[in-house]
């Protein structure tokens, strides 16, 4: 908590999400990046696309644009994680975000998160702002293997 108040995202711990992080994958190099996938956030509060597709270790920069009137993020997570970050953020609405896993963006404003998928499975992600991701802004992140 940096001004003793509001709590930096971060600064809560995640115990036992070890296994479900490397299913998640990690932050990348933007020189390495091998595809470019747009994704729209809006006050229907949803994604466009909500189901994405991509391969093991692929390296994609998602340009995410918010096109709605409110603020909206796009954070990836796995199921557990996101649910339990958006019950924080119902807490702490004003709570601060400097992660590689999530962009926040003010209406109108656009941003990119670079991210590397590691294992084939499926990956979370949505907006948790207090009460988007009650009201459905969630999708999925398929990775097949290579």
């Amino acid at each position: 908590m940096q001004d003793g108040k509001t709590p930096v995202h971060g600064e809560h711990q995640h115990g036992g999400h070890e296994a479900e992080s490397s299913l998640i994958g990690k932050a990348s190099d933007p020189a390495k990046v091998t595809r470019t996938v747009t994704v729209d956030m809006n006050d229907t509060m949803r994604f466009t696309p909500a189901s994405i597709s991509v391969k093991e270790g692929e390296v994609i920069r998602f340009a995410v644009k918010n096109s709605g009137k409110l603020k909206h993020e796009m954070v990836i997570g796995s199921a557990s994680e996101l649910k339990e970050h958006a019950q924080l953020m119902a807490k702490f609405p004003d709570m601060e975000h400097a992660e590689p896993n999530q962009v926040t963006l003010l209406p109108g404003k656009t941003g990119n998160i670079v991210w590397q998928f590691g294992k084939a499975g499926k990956v979370d992600f949505a907006c948790l702002q207090p009460g988007h991701f009650e009201a459905g802004m969630k999708g999925q992140v398929v990775v097949s293997a290579k």
